[in-house]
């Protein structure tokens, strides 16, 4: 049995940014035809189809400790699967795509003041100057560049469900680690998806009762099976072993990769130019990344065999 992760764990944190930020783009694009909720729903029906084989077969072995930590796995499964995605999706109906990105940035932050408050975990001062180097690299691409276009965002319905959603993000990476010791993580996720999932189920009525419904097509399916397979499977199994691996302050802080991202995919995708402040803000966010990484640092304690990466 292997003492490593086989694994880089920042390597994990890159790849969840760079998947998410395909997400964003995506429902950017299918807002119309993919409802906030259903949206939501889907992709978690998707990614627990992908889970459970994966699952299953550790279940009966280890349910024991599954269902003895319960409460963990409804925390969890509430906070990081119903409420974060079904937030944000709701956000961006209401909301710009700016100002849902700029006020996603502040995850980190808000993950930083509540592992610190609640597990007493402080940064170095350079990792300090590494998460504000790469938050100014946001706000540079957010605003294009432009202090009046920063001064002139102000919040409105959308803006509070995307603070509501940071708010329910930070509270899920920091739970990761009281998550259930013992339990293989593919066992972890599918019961945190199924939580999710029976939480989505009356919200998704709700939105159907309303008249929203989705409207099918080669591309509103793509939409759901990249958000289901690559956003929500495989970015959160990169996601939480990253984290577990590095700690929620350090871990959250790779979500400033996004915009970065967005902005490469729009590029390449869109056929969007790159303007200068691309290049200072991506430049800025991932030297402040850098920083954080540069001098050693003491990791979170060290999972237990059933809950490596690859175990």
């Amino acid at each position: 049995m292997m003492n490593r992760p086989r694994f880089n764990p920042y390597l994990l944190l890159v790849l969840a940014s760079l998947f998410w930020a395909g997400n964003m783009v995506m429902g950017r694009g299918l807002r119309d035809d993919l409802p906030p909720v259903a949206l939501a729903f889907w992709r978690w029906v998707v990614a627990f189809a992908c889970v459970l084989p994966l699952a299953l077969p550790h279940l009966r072995a280890e349910w024991p400790k599954l269902r003895a930590a319960w409460k963990q796995v409804i925390f969890l499964g509430v906070f990081g699967v119903a409420c974060y995605n079904t937030f944000s999706y709701v956000a961006v109906q209401y909301t710009t795509a700016t100002s849902a990105t700029l006020l996603n940035s502040f995850i980190p932050v808000a993950t930083i003041a509540l592992a610190f408050a609640f597990l007493g975990k402080r940064l170095s001062r350079m990792e300090v100057i590494g998460v504000l180097v790469s938050l100014a690299g946001v706000l540079l691409l957010i605003s294009r560049g432009s202090l009046e276009v920063l001064l002139g965002l102000g919040l409105n319905t959308g803006d509070l469900w995307m603070l509501l959603a940071v708010l329910t993000w930070s509270i899920y990476t920091v739970g990761l680690q009281w998550r259930p010791q013992g339990v293989h993580p593919m066992l972890q996720l599918a019961a945190f998806i199924f939580v999710g999932l029976l939480v989505m189920a009356p919200m998704y009525a709700w939105e159907l009762s309303t008249g929203r419904m989705v409207n099918l097509h080669a591309g509103s399916v793509a939409g759901i099976l990249y958000a289901g397979v690559i956003a929500a499977f495989l970015g959160f199994v990169c996601f939480n072993a990253g984290v577990i691996a590095v700690g929620p302050s350090v871990g959250s802080l790779f979500i400033h990769l996004q915009p970065v991202f967005a902005a490469i995919l729009s590029t390449l995708l869109l056929g969007e130019h790159p303007a200068w402040f691309h290049y200072v803000g991506m430049t800025l966010v991932l030297g402040g990344i850098g920083l954080t990484m540069r001098q050693p640092r003491a990791l979170a304690p060290a999972p237990d065999a059933a809950s490596r990466p690859g175990a």
